[in-house]
């Protein structure tokens, strides 16, 4: 289900303070990455991945981390992405 603007606007209000856990690298999204933000998105829910210089756009890259992450994209600030997946159990984001 498709974020509104409130929730994406409440989730980068949470996410302002948070350092990016997981970096892209030259070879772009890769099933390494992926599976990375995957753990990250269950231990956290709420993640800010920062994608560098690589084969694809940081847009691209994003949706593409999205996607594969069956997560939301809350934001795309410059090379840093915010990305926010719910728990099925015991989920800090229950309005969601």
């Amino acid at each position: 289900m498709p974020l509104t603007g409130k929730q994406r606007r409440h989730l980068r209000a949470l996410g302002h303070h948070l350092e990016p856990v997981v970096i892209v690298g030259q070879a772009g999204v890769t099933e390494g990455v992926i599976a990375a933000v995957e753990q990250a998105l269950q231990d956290h829910e709420l993640i800010k991945v920062k994608i560098n210089e690589g084969p694809e756009t940081r847009q691209e890259g994003a949706q593409r981390i999205a996607e594969g992450a069956q997560a939301e994209l809350a934001q795309l600030l410059g090379r840093t992405a915010l990305l926010f997946k719910k728990r099925k159990k015991d989920s800090k984001f229950e309005k969601f």
